[in-house]
């Protein structure tokens, strides 16, 4: 009880910070917040000093950020979000419209990415049922591709193609339930991709259990062993889920600036940019409490799965060495990864041809060149330096801390609520408003929020695993925490948190797209990758080459990724029937190990 006391202050602690910080961000900036909101009300009105003492007297400036933020909370007690202080309606409604309409969307989304979740692990349930997987992982690179499209292109694509040019579905606004299937879908397949490489990953331990053999034996059906699989599955990939929910509701920038819907996200940014504190602050909040009730709820639903198995130490360990991978995809996917920046590099980023403009690929353009008559591949290959460097330095940042978060999950899993509940499109503007603006504005959003799914998956996997039989069986034999820690927890854990830091390489690259994407990152006439798809996206129509040129890169990393994963092999130790570790060569049995665990106890 105490222990869940002092979790739930922690996280009110660091909600209030969050919200406390989100309320000083027109002081961060140093600019005077009355003169953004004077032209955000009228751009024409002239900001005179005594315009702006109005102001500042009616929104109550003239005592500072302290008395601001005071008046805020006071309100809020009462169940005043306060006015928006560039509409002056109340924020509450709106905010809570806003709220309806991305949780609405979230829900179609989440169905999307369910079904494609199931469609990238069918071929790894069929061959399971069939006990013809042989410890082989079966899915393939079609959804590292799939991961990898940026949804503000797919948002795009299916606005242009599907919406405009044959009508099937509506493209603009926010009216019914017909409008929510094209973003949703924008927002889903890429989730879903991650979410069934996720699950995919574990799929073979668990048909691997006693418990599948057993039936498997007795004669039930493969599509009843296959359900059970999911099942035994589904609780390590909840905790991750919870973090998708809160990432398709304030996460959805792009795809609702894209597709012009009133959501959460879009609010947010849209008052964040205005410089509209209680709209801000009351999205935020809006946030966090969602993120609080997902966590909340994927932890019942993980308790309800797994019974009184993960008390009582009673799992079979998912993580299984399997064999790896064949080595020629990922090096096949490295070497025209390879070839494309070094024919790129050597060629001029910057060189202007205006008689060459929008011109299709050829010899002499291979991916064709952009509106200033810029060639493409030479702004591709360039953009890869900065591109694949930064994200490949997040993705190991982000590992190393979730990893070590993740060993203390009551310290890291309140903390992941709270960062997860923040777009890094605000990250982004914190980081702005803090160091200024520039190249290292979208590493820093993005690598201060790229740790949470690994120390969140880290947590989770350890958790269960902590519950296996094997676990059990050698701390009854009086092994201790390191030695569990060092010798059998980090080496089951390790293996599978690594595939997914390297599933999640290509998102970091798409994140630092995405804010390049909204003019949060470089600017012009940098060739970053994000940069290089806002430039050519209203060109999309006339030259799709010009877009589909970064997106392409960017599917040919998600496959490297991911044939990389699948190409790491689980631990090498072998487990016996009931769980204990084998010795390795040259090392004593387990009973002899001890000595070193009861050392340190």
């Amino acid at each position: 009880m105490r222990q869940r006391l002092a979790a739930l202050v922690w996280r009110v602690v660091l909600a209030g910070g969050l919200v406390c910080g989100i309320g000083l961000l027109p002081w961060l900036t140093h600019t005077d917040p009355a003169y953004t909101v004077l032209k955000a009300r009228s751009a024409e009105r002239a900001p005179t000093p005594e315009v702006l003492a109005g102001i500042r007297r009616q929104l109550g400036l003239d005592g500072g950020p302290l008395h601001v933020l005071g008046d805020w909370l006071g309100g809020l007690v009462r169940g005043d979000a306060g006015e928006s202080w560039i509409s002056g309606g109340d924020v509450l409604p709106g905010v809570l419209q806003a709220l309806g309409a991305s949780l609405l969307l979230m829900g179609v989304a989440l169905l999307v990415a369910a079904v494609t979740a199931g469609l990238v692990c069918a071929r790894t349930l069929r061959l399971g049922a069939r006990r013809r997987l042989g410890g082989r992982r079966a899915g393939g690179t079609a959804s590292a591709v799939l991961a990898s499209l940026p949804e503000f292109l797919v948002a795009s694509v299916l606005a242009t193609v599907v919406g405009v040019q044959l009508g099937w579905l509506p493209a603009l606004g926010w009216y019914g339930f017909q409008w929510t299937v094209l973003p949703a879908l924008a927002l889903g397949l890429p989730a879903g991709a991650v979410l069934g490489r996720l699950l995919d990953d574990l799929l073979p331990g668990a048909f691997g259990e006693p418990w599948a053999l057993a039936a498997a034996a007795r004669g039930l059906t493969g599509r009843s062993i296959a359900r059970q699989a999911v099942r035994r599955c589904v609780p390590a990939l909840l905790p991750n889920l919870g973090l998708f929910v809160v990432g398709l509701t304030g996460g959805a920038v792009a795809v609702e600036q894209v597709f012009d819907i009133p959501g959460l996200g879009r609010t947010t940014l849209q008052a964040a940019l205005a410089q509209d504190l209680p709209v801000l602050q009351a999205g935020t909040l809006a946030l966090v409490l969602l993120a609080a009730l997902a966590t909340a709820a994927t932890r019942l639903a993980a308790r309800l799965l797994t019974g009184p198995a993960l008390r009582d130490g009673a799992l079979s360990s998912l993580h299984r060495p399997a064999p790896p991978a064949r080595a020629l995809p990922p090096l096949l996917y490295a070497a025209v990864l390879g070839a494309v920046v070094a024919l790129g590099l050597a060629r001029d980023p910057l060189a202007l041809d205006t008689g060459q403009k929008l011109r299709a690929p050829t010899l002499a353009h291979p991916f064709g060149t952009d509106a200033l008559g810029r060639d493409l591949l030479a702004r591709v290959g360039h953009g890869a330096l900065d591109t694949l460097l930064m994200a490949a330095a997040i993705s190991a940042a982000a590992l190393l801390a979730g990893v070590l978060l993740g060993l203390v999950p009551r310290v890291s899993g309140p903390l992941v609520d709270t960062v997860n509940a923040v777009p890094p499109v605000l990250v982004a503007l914190l980081v702005t408003a803090v160091v200024g603006g520039g190249a290292v504005t979208p590493a820093l959003a993005v690598g201060a929020v790229a740790w949470a799914p690994l120390a969140t998956h880290t947590a989770a996997l350890l958790r269960q695993e902590r519950a296996t039989l094997h676990i059990t069986a050698t701390r009854g034999l009086g092994a201790g925490r390191r030695y569990l820690l060092r010798r059998e927890l980090l080496p089951a854990v390790l293996p599978p948190v690594l595939r997914h830091a390297l599933l999640r390489l290509p998102g970091v690259a798409l994140a630092l797209a995405s804010l390049g994407f909204l003019g949060l990152g470089a600017q012009p006439p940098s060739p970053e990758w994000g940069l290089l798809l806002a430039e050519n996206q209203p060109y999309a129509e006339r030259a799709p080459w010009a877009v589909l040129a970064p997106a392409a890169v960017l599917a040919l990393l998600g496959a490297l990724a991911v044939t990389a994963a699948g190409a790491l092999s689980g631990p090498r130790t072998a487990r016996t029937r009931v769980g204990v570790s084998r010795p390795a060569d040259g090392q004593a049995e387990p009973a002899g190990a001890h000595k070193e665990p009861a050392a340190v106890r």
